[in-house]
């Protein structure tokens, strides 16, 4: 009877393996390549322990070998398949993972056959995709554009040059928020896949920790014991499995029976125990374990996943580089778009608030791919930095230029000052170092002022130091709106206050403006006026500095010396100018002066000539330079004056002596006092003229 029992058992085993090939091809009809691997795998087992030797299935081996070798093509081919469709797909569909069961499925029976190396398949599709999009995005804007002939303008890359700003930057902001859906995507994805691995890892190491031994099965014949093989496939039997799928009733009911009664079977008599109705094969699966996939589909994995941990460990880590690989491909490829509308030199036109735009585009997208990633890509950044240096470049080179300009069409004439700059040096006195916005609809009906009004102090300038002024603040809202830039634009504007310090030295103090602009000759009116516009530039150098300091890191703080050295030069040109008319005034006093003769009449000709070219410089100086500073530019004046009087008294050897000649001098001395101290603003100027006398020893 045992020997009928054994006979039974495993011909239901061999018809039951008969139908292991249809089975298989059934599942692959569904994608369930893990259950056909599972199947052949299990199947393998059974042919290589419980039915060797059997001559009709001497071939079924090979043929389950090369039907594995077509399902992990076929795996490949689907995986690739999925990839396209998945990242191809349009990018307003709200769904985040597409068929997530068929892609659980695919990985797993790839991390099966240890096709490891799946996942450059999603990276080389990730890079295609990226330049579909971007191409896909020109396409579709360019097509909206009526000015761009798509019949004459061939190139795409030309179409997209005939944009304007505004358009372009319309471009750069829809690619963008196309690619940072596109990383969303890939990140479900990629995480999906991972989750899968890192799962794998997780089930390998709980099922190797218990598992300190193989399986030992009782009884007296082991072979014998394990003839009675279930085939399982995701804890079914096979036959379950054909029963599923309506086969042939008859073959249905017969391994149903068996596989949900086992009791009603023979190997259920007392001759046979229980243990005797598993096998290697079957206490294998005793070890599956079932768990969720992260996106939440129930999946099985079981110890015949022949992976190392260090391979499942190195291969999830390979998943999450992927991510970081997907945010440097956009960004990589963002950086040829911009490289390629950069060309032309379109991007270096840009005014300052253009490129403050396309400035904040870029970071927004940055940011946005840093907290999609967990990683910054820094070639787009580079690549705008590289712009901005650029930008800078010539955002100064336009304003030297300009200021070039100004300087070799000043006349040094005294300006009047428009109400928009009045405005503009008010912004900043409120602490505001920037452009003061224009009022839209206020009509500009105020008539210009004479000076420019600085903290209750009269500035006389120049129509250039107006304009010098504008453009410094232009550098200083720069650098307020892109301060990546701030240590560029410091030393810009640097070399911008010092060319025109060393300049205008050169037009006025070096009397270039009479070739230059064809004065006939500089005046002291001039010289005033150059002083003053010095000194209003120096009054707003502290304030640029804290500026620009507020910007700047404290390592980079050693570069505010540039503004000290400013400041010292532009002090030192105002002393120049200061000690130039005094010079004036010196060899009029030489020239006069040595020829001056006591005699009657009083006054003399020479101290009548003396008073009314001091009266000329006063007039020409009160109303350009402060109070205080014509005081002190008198008193030096004076002094020289009393240096030249004195040595020409002691050439004609008048003394201080109540004599007829000393009474002569006394009086065009007095004269002169008396014309000095009625000038405006000197009446209480100490003239101190008794140092003209030789003191007696």
């Amino acid at each position: 009877r045992n020997n009928c029992v054994k006979v039974y058992n495993k011909l239901k085993l061999m018809a039951t393996v008969h139908q292991t090939q249809p089975t298989v091809q059934l599942l692959l009809s569904t994608s369930d390549f893990v259950g056909a691997l599972d199947l052949i795998a299990t199947t393998q087992e059974v042919l290589q322990q419980e039915l060797q030797g059997i001559h009709s299935f001497r071939h079924l081996g090979s043929q389950l070998c090369e039907l594995e070798k077509l399902i992990d093509k076929m795996m490949v081919a689907e995986f690739s398949s999925y990839v396209r469709s998945d990242l191809n797909r349009p990018l307003d569909d709200s769904c985040q993972i597409i068929e997530e069961e068929r892609l659980v499925s695919l990985v797993f029976g790839l991390l099966k056959q240890r096709r490891l190396n799946f996942f450059e398949i999603y990276g080389e599709e990730m890079m295609a995709t990226a330049k579909t999009i971007i191409k896909q995005c020109v396409v579709n804007t360019v097509t909206q554009i009526e000015e761009i002939d798509a019949e004459v303008i061939v190139k795409l890359a030309d179409q997209m040059r005939m944009m304007n700003f505004l358009q372009w930057c319309d471009l750069l902001q829809t690619i963008f928020s196309k690619f940072t859906i596109f990383l969303q995507r890939i990140k479900a994805t990629l995480n999906l896949i991972r989750g899968i691995v890192l799962l794998v890892l997780d089930k390998s190491q709980r099922i190797r920790e218990p598992q300190g031994s193989s399986v030992q099965i009782s009884g007296e014949d082991g072979h014998a014991d394990m003839e009675l093989a279930y085939l399982t496939h995701e804890g079914m039997f096979i036959s379950d499995a054909f029963t599923m799928c309506e086969l042939p009733a008859i073959a249905a009911d017969t391994i149903a029976q068996r596989s949900t009664s086992p009791s009603s079977e023979p190997c259920g008599s007392d001759s046979v125990s229980e243990p005797e109705c598993t096998t290697d094969s079957s206490s294998s699966k005793e070890h599956t374990l079932s768990s969720a996939t992260p996106g939440g589909v129930e999946i099985t994995v079981g110890d015949d996943m022949k992976l190392t941990e260090l391979e499942l460990e190195k291969l999830a880590n390979s998943i999450q580089e992927l991510l970081y690989t997907a945010s440097d491909i956009c960004h990589d490829r963002c950086v040829k778009f911009l490289m390629a509308r950069a060309k032309d030199g379109f991007l270096e036109k840009l005014t300052s608030s253009e490129f403050v735009t396309l400035s904040r585009v870029v970071e927004a997208f940055v940011l946005d791919t840093e907290q999609i990633c967990g990683r910054k890509s820094m070639s787009l950044r580079g690549a705008l930095q590289s712009q901005a240096n650029r930008f800078v470049n010539r955002f100064h080179e336009e304003r030297k230029t300009k200021l070039s300009l100004l300087l070799e069409n000043e006349r040094w004439k005294q300006a009047e000052v428009p109400a928009e700059f009045q405005d503009l040096v008010d912004f900043i006195t409120d602490g505001r170092i920037a452009l003061p916005e224009k009022k839209a609809g206020v009509a500009e009906d105020r008539k210009p002022n004479d000076f420019l009004i600085v903290e209750g102090q009269k500035y006389a300038v120049v129509g250039t130091v107006l304009l010098l002024m504008r453009i410094i603040l232009e550098y200083c809202q720069c650098v307020d709106d892109i301060p990546s830039i701030t240590t560029d634009m410091l030393t810009r504007l640097s070399d911008l206050l010092k060319y025109f310090n060393s300049r205008s030295c050169q037009l006025v103090l070096g009397a270039g403006a009479l070739q230059v602009v064809g004065l006939k000759t500089i005046t002291t009116k001039n010289l005033a006026l150059s002083s003053r516009c010095l000194q209003l530039i120096v009054y707003y150098i502290p304030i640029i500095r804290a500026h620009f300091e507020a910007q700047l890191q404290p390592k980079q703080f050693s570069m505010l010396r540039h503004f000290d050295h400013i400041s010292r030069d532009y002090h030192d040109h105002v002393a120049e100018i200061s000690a130039k008319l005094v010079a004036i005034m010196d060899n009029l006093f030489d020239k006069l002066l040595s020829k001056y003769e006591v005699k009657a009449p009083v006054p003399s000709t020479y101290f009548r000539n003396i008073c009314k070219q001091m009266a000329k410089m006063h007039e020409a100086i009160f109303d350009l330079l402060p109070e205080e500073q014509t005081q002190t530019l008198f008193l030096r004046i004076n002094a020289s004056y009393k240096l030249h009087l004195k040595r020409q008294l002691m050439h004609l050897n008048v003394v201080n002596d109540g004599g007829p000649q000393y009474g002569l001098v006394a009086a065009d001395v007095a004269f002169y006092v008396g014309n000095i101290q009625a000038l405006k603003g000197l009446k209480d100027l100490d003239l101190n003229m008794g140092e003209i006398w030789e003191q007696k020893r």
